[in-house]
């Protein structure tokens, strides 16, 4: 039996806005991500960064639906979304997780849970390294020929131009028509440079460009990550609460 933390249910309550706690205000779908956010395999980490994450604003935003097929890539060791996605969709959805060996061998016990029976790891490199090289210049694949949504979470920066580019493509390739593209990532101001300080930092003028280039429409986004604490100026490990970050939705015509 799932059960939920009551210390860490109010915990995560608390955290969320009068709207969101007000049970009647939520719809189905909202109340169904709530009610694992409470759930005992969460982490005291990971219910202090639901503040910053919203993830009940953020999935409701990109119109997830627990029917879905969702590819979320490179969900790295914290899992975080992982671990929520995996409930809601594990009675009529499925969950392909793609990141490199080490990281999928690292999750722990919690994965093996009947909670987490719809979720399918896909394997690619065995090491952070060799994920990059193969989505920069290798051969890859998604686990998955066709999906309903793909979660691009705060990895975008981590590749070339052509190597996401090549993700691009693929993305488009396994998306359904209608189907979501998601990217969510640092915001770097439009044209500025990249440096050692604004590495881990997207333009994200030239993210929407790149990912229309690949045939995707974009669809909406959202300023519910816009921080106004983060003036854009230092690394974002230096940034002691939530970065800025962009927040993009583009749909597969």
């Amino acid at each position: 039996m799932n059960m939920i933390k009551p210390s860490l249910l109010v915990a995560a309550l608390s955290l969320l806005s009068p709207m969101l706690v007000n049970a009647q205000s939520l719809t189905p779908l909202q109340q169904k991500v709530q009610n694992v956010m409470g759930m005992e395999h969460r982490t005291d980490a990971e219910l202090q960064r639901d503040a910053d994450r919203d993830p009940i604003a953020a999935l409701d935003f990109i119109g997830l639906e627990d029917d879905m097929t969702v590819i979320e890539f490179l969900p790295a060791g914290q899992a975080y979304y992982t671990k929520i996605l995996g409930p809601v969709l594990r009675d009529n959805g499925q969950l392909y997780t793609v990141d490199n060996q080490g990281v999928l061998d690292s999750w722990g016990d919690w994965i093996d849970m009947e909670l987490f029976g719809m979720i399918h790891p896909v394997a690619v490199g065995d090491s952070y390294g060799g994920a990059t090289e193969a989505y920069e210049r290798g051969e890859f694949d998604f686990g998955v020929a066709s999906a309903d949504l793909f979660l691009h979470f705060r990895e975008y920066h981590n590749f070339s131009e052509a190597g996401n580019g090549r993700i691009n493509a693929k993305v488009f390739d396994t998306l359904k028509s209608g189907g979501s593209y998601v990217v969510v990532d640092h915001t770097r101001r439009h044209m500025k440079e990249e440096t050692e300080t604004l590495g881990r930092r997207e333009d994200p003028v030239d993210v929407i460009l790149q990912v229309q280039a690949a045939g995707f429409v974009l669809d909406r986004a959202s300023d519910m990550f816009f921080e106004e604490s983060d003036d854009l100026s230092l690394e974002v490990g230096e940034i002691p609460n939530m970065t800025d970050r962009f927040f993009l939705v583009f749909k597969k015509p």
